[in-house]
């Protein structure tokens, strides 16, 4: 692999876990683990402002577990500014109290300077909690508020289990 590919991935490795943490209390060791991507091809520019393209890409670091069809990785100055993914997105994390997090959306826009997170198209968010499905979900992770809405005539929908049926769930192992 070569230094910008490396450099790349490492930028990658960061944005991915600031998603998933960002819209869960996730596993905090993962962070510490290896980034392993796997895609059916790559592009790469090896300018400071460029960007990467991956297609048919999976990610994985510890319990993490990012699929897309497509993930766009852009740099400004050197520094990762905006992390892009498409096509059937799917993302799967441990929290740190063993439970999973789930979510699926036709695409995910990651501004890190803004650390605002976009899910868009058919968003369903699952935890133990409870699930919450909707258009668009954005996530601002410096104020930790969420917005979602339907698109059109849609609704947003939530679900919240009481405590006793979340220890239900999480005993039965679903």
């Amino acid at each position: 692999m070569s230094p910008s590919a490396k450099s790349t991935a490492t930028l990658l490795s960061t944005a991915v876990l600031a998603l998933a943490a960002g819209m869960a209390d996730a596993r905090t060791s993962d962070r510490n683990q290896p980034m392993d991507i796997e895609a059916a091809h790559q592009v790469c520019g090896l300018g400071a402002n460029d960007s990467c393209t991956y297609t048919d890409v999976t990610m994985t670091q510890g319990t993490l577990r990012i699929k897309a069809a497509k993930a766009v990785i852009q740099q400004v100055n050197g520094d990762m500014s905006r992390v892009q993914m498409t096509g059937g997105v799917t993302l799967r994390q441990q929290l740190d109290d063993g439970t999973d997090f789930d979510s699926k959306s036709s695409a995910v826009d990651y501004d890190l300077r803004s650390e605002v997170v976009v899910f868009t198209g058919n968003v369903a968010i699952t935890q133990q909690r409870g699930t919450l499905n909707g258009e668009r979900v954005v996530y601002n992770m410096k104020s930790g508020q969420v917005e979602s809405g339907g698109n059109g005539n849609g609704r947003v929908k939530m679900r919240i289990l009481p405590k006793s049926a979340q220890g239900a769930s999480a005993q039965a192992g679903g």
